[in-house]
């Protein structure tokens, strides 16, 4: 089914730039791919970071592949009511799963999923990453994660770091406090808006938050950004430190968005997605677009993304497992 929302609108220019930049170079064995519209399942609900990237993403691919894209929303258990129908889905290039982070840390939070996360699909690309900052309430103490490190360990337990349940930001945050061997209390939160309320309150102290969100409190002196989550710095915050760079080496917590397809989808068919998705990720404009929202484009390789997959499952599994993370009943 077609979601109900209304589609976003860009400008002629882009879709035409997008279109030139893939008109060249493809595969011979998928020339005649696709012969009708294509279904990107999406399990989330319309109106989020995730399904306006999905929705980004799909208004360029269309005249791309000249082939309508058609935008799914089915959300539901952390994504998994979507991703479960694209792993029955038939390997033909014509449904695809757009993907967020939480799609490596679901093995480990719900135990008897209907599919398997490596076996059951075929990744096509890591479209881009959602970038995060370290930030504290201004009352804190603290002007770096170093500093932040030695206060907590001098007083174990008494400030405390704020994520909804699950999210990406709560296994950011226990991931931070098991690599840097602290003892941050976590306090859960129905809403990352609520979470944010109380951190600018001072209720309390800690939080990963979106660059986007963020950055316009720091700026204003109402919030302190301490570093950035990810592997490389932001590019919206270029003078902050990782996280890894300020003193927890190692440590990597963005989100992420990226496509896959059924399992034993043609690899020309794979190689045709790929190169359209890349091309389009990589075009000025949607580069543009995806900063505005704090995505930084990536276009991997489908071999790169799958080792990433394979690799972020047990990562996240010994977090959740360390953390002792459960989803409530």
């Amino acid at each position: 089914m077609m979601s109900s929302r209304a589609p976003l609108r860009f400008k002629p220019a882009l879709i035409l730039s997008v279109i030139a930049l893939i008109a060249c170079g493809v595969p011979a064995a998928a020339q005649d791919y696709p012969t009708r519209p294509l279904r990107i399942i999406v399990g989330s609900s319309a109106g989020g970071g995730g399904d306006t990237m999905a929705r980004l993403v799909a208004q360029a691919m269309g005249p791309a592949l000249s082939q309508q894209i058609i935008v799914d929303n089915r959300p539901g258990a952390g994504g998994n009511i979507g991703a479960d129908i694209v792993a029955k889905a038939a390997p033909d290039g014509y449904t695809l799963l757009f993907v967020f982070s939480g799609h490596v840390t679901n093995p480990s939070l719900y135990p008897k999923l209907p599919f398997d996360t490596v076996r059951d699909f075929a990744p096509v690309t890591m479209l881009a990453t959602n970038e995060s900052l370290l930030v504290v309430h201004p009352s804190l103490p603290v002007k770096s994660v170093k500093e932040l490190i030695a206060l907590a360990k001098q007083n174990p337990g008494k400030y405390s770091i704020a994520a909804l349940p699950s999210s990406s930001q709560h296994l950011g945050s226990e991931l931070f406090k098991l690599q840097a061997g602290i003892d941050l209390l976590f306090v859960p939160y129905k809403g990352n808006a609520a979470a944010l309320t109380d951190l600018l309150g001072g209720q309390v102290q800690v939080m990963f938050n979106t660059v986007t969100v963020a950055l316009p409190y720091v700026h204003s002196g109402k919030l302190r950004a301490l570093a950035a989550a990810g592997v490389r710095r932001s590019k919206l915050a270029p003078d902050l430190p990782t996280v890894s760079e300020a003193g927890v080496p190692g440590f990597s917590s963005n989100g992420w968005y990226g496509i896959v397809a059924p399992a034993h989808t043609p690899r020309a068919i794979i190689a045709r997605l790929n190169q359209t998705l890349v091309k389009i990720v990589r075009t000025p404009a949607i580069v543009e677009r995806m900063a505005s929202m704090g995505n930084e484009p990536v276009g991997s390789s489908p071999e790169e993304f799958d080792k990433l997959i394979r690799e972020e499952i047990p990562k996240w599994a010994k977090v959740i497992k360390e953390a002792g993370i459960t989803l409530s009943p």
